[in-house]
């Protein structure tokens, strides 16, 4: 598994995630009713959260610390969700772009060593090529 999944792997019960959290469990509950983490849950549903969860409970905490409500607090990690989003597409967008340099690069090289062919030169440019 990659550092991604594992982050988002569900591992900790509430009692676990609200002590590592440094918060009451209650606080855990009252959170995701107001939409602030989203634990997933088992069959017998019991909340289970991951390192992921955890790590945004401590940013709740660290933005509240700061004396923003938590009206402002879902504000803040809605646009960070879109702002991520978006990051994952950009990075995409790059590989598109390195993977059709690539590829024109490629064929540009064919086409050169195709020209010298027909030139007469492509012996020394087969001798050239890496």
């Amino acid at each position: 598994m990659g550092g991604r999944d594992d982050r988002n792997r569900p591992v900790y019960m509430i009692g676990v995630a609200a002590q590592l959290a440094g918060m009451h469990p209650q606080t855990l509950r009252s959170y995701e009713q107001k939409g602030l983490v989203n634990p997933q849950r088992t069959s017998g549903n019991t909340r289970m959260y991951s390192q992921a969860d955890i790590e945004r409970l401590e940013l709740i905490t660290e933005l509240t610390d700061e004396g923003i409500n938590l009206a402002g607090v879902i504000r803040i990690l809605d646009l960070q969700g879109r702002l991520d989003e978006r990051d994952r597409e950009l990075d995409d967008l790059h590989k598109k772009v390195r993977r059709l340099a690539d590829r024109v690069h490629e064929l540009e090289t064919r086409e050169n060593v195709a020209s010298l062919v027909r030139s007469g030169q492509g012996a020394l440019a087969l001798r050239r090529l890496p």
